[in-house]
């Protein structure tokens, strides 16, 4: 007998003694699981490594998230793509391969992804068939079950580095340049608002943690998302918000554009969203123009001018102001466009940096600031940050306040 058939017959006995005890801790079912593994003669038959194997996953079935969790607790597993029972994929090292593990059951991939809804307050069900949520860790997850899925349930965990990247480490890395990265760091300080666009799985999030990491400490910071999952550091007036959807239970949805509502009334010196999908563009948009200056937030995008056509698009389903009046808040609510990328190698890179430059002819004009280059493979800088405006004034301020400024003053006076 396989390890596979052992394991559903002795799942089988734990439950039914499971179900028949009292509350049981982890301690006495991990006793329960040894004392089947050494009792049954085909498990004798096994292996040590299959023996240790089986025992793992008897309980990960009971108490965890059952053959998920030796997945999940490998760190260099970015993204598990599970597509129905049977057919597990894994991204690793940025390349996709399929994973030998499977659940037993339907029953049982569905029995994780309610555990892990319930554990965030999140209903999913043949009405709600679509959930958000994530895990104890900040891992990101999105399950989609029957009558939508026709394959069996869909589970994808996106699973993000225990320690947080910094912007040395992306610079480490070649996702960008020391001067890109010390031009951000400037314009982060002085309190550009910038946003941060790229396609699925582009980095977007990693990038604006390792960006706000140039926040001024003394600064008070409110981050507003679907799903908590950014790593703001070092920062001690944090408030974080988290959207919540309707339930059974008579709890009022409460959304994005509703967070950053509240959020002007909290005395932010800046607001970041983790990402802006829909009509919240608007209410982005305003909180940049009304003294808010250096906030931040991502968008899904394929370029920098891709990016102001989607915030267009988005801001219109907020609230149906005229075309023009939008762009004249985009253009003068952000300073910054960062467009990340992943190449052919699957490496992640910042492929453009822009700055808005006002109107011309009723469209926003763009000035391209970094660009990457393919055949050097490197950010190349094109031309100088016009807009100094907020640079002078914080520059001027650092100076009569007594702070050094000597690694970032090159930004200023080039």
């Amino acid at each position: 007998m396989d390890v596979g058939k052992c394991f559903e017959k002795l799942h089988r006995v734990l439950m039914d003694s499971l179900d028949s005890g009292s509350d049981t801790n982890d301690a006495e079912i991990r006793k329960m699981i040894d004392a089947l593994i050494l009792k049954d003669e085909d498990v004798k038959k096994l292996s040590l490594e299959e023996r240790v194997r089986l025992g793992r996953d008897l309980f990960s079935s009971v108490r965890r998230l059952d053959v998920l969790q030796e997945l999940i607790d490998d760190k260099s597993v970015t993204e598990i793509m599970v597509n129905g029972p049977h057919t597990i994929f894994i991204e690793r090292n940025g390349r996709i391969c399929r994973s030998e593990r499977t659940f037993a059951t339907r029953e049982k991939l569905e029995d994780v992804i309610q555990q892990i809804a319930g554990r965030c307050n999140r209903v999913v069900n043949e009405r709600s068939p679509i959930v958000d949520a994530r895990l104890e860790d900040g891992s990101r997850v999105n399950a989609v079950i029957a009558p939508v899925a026709l394959n069996g349930p869909i589970l994808t965990i996106r699973q993000f580095p225990e320690e947080a990247i910094t912007m040395e480490r992306l610079v480490r890395s070649g996702s960008l340049t020391e001067e890109a990265a010390v031009f951000l760091r400037t314009l982060s300080a002085a309190g550009y608002s910038m946003i941060i666009g790229g396609g699925t799985s582009a980095g977007k999030t990693t990038f604006l943690n390792a960006l706000s990491n140039y926040i001024p400490k003394e600064e008070r910071i409110i981050t507003i998302e679907d799903n908590a999952e950014l790593q703001i550091q070092g920062v001690p007036n944090l408030v974080r918000l988290e959207a919540k959807q309707a339930n059974s239970e008579g709890l009022s949805e409460v959304t994005i554009r509703d967070l950053i509502k509240s959020a002007l009334r909290m005395r932010p010196d800046r607001i970041i969203v983790g990402e802006v999908r829909s009509g919240e563009a608007i209410d982005m948009l305003q909180a940049m123009n009304t003294g808010h200056d250096g906030s931040l937030c991502t968008i899904h995008c394929n370029s920098c001018e891709d990016a102001v056509s989607r915030l267009e698009t988005m801001s219109i389903m907020g609230y149906p102001l005229p075309l023009p009046a939008i762009r004249r808040q985009i253009a003068s609510g952000v300073d910054l466009i960062i467009h990340l990328g992943r190449l052919k190698d699957r490496t992640r890179r910042v492929l453009e940096i822009s700055e808005t430059d006002g109107m011309s002819g009723g469209e926003l004009v763009l000035r391209k600031l970094f660009e990457w280059d393919d055949e050097a493979g490197t950010l190349r800088k094109l031309r100088e940050l016009k807009n100094r405006r907020k640079l002078v004034r914080w520059q001027t301020f650092m100076e009569e306040n007594g702070s050094a400024t000597g690694s970032i003053s090159p930004v200023l006076q080039s």
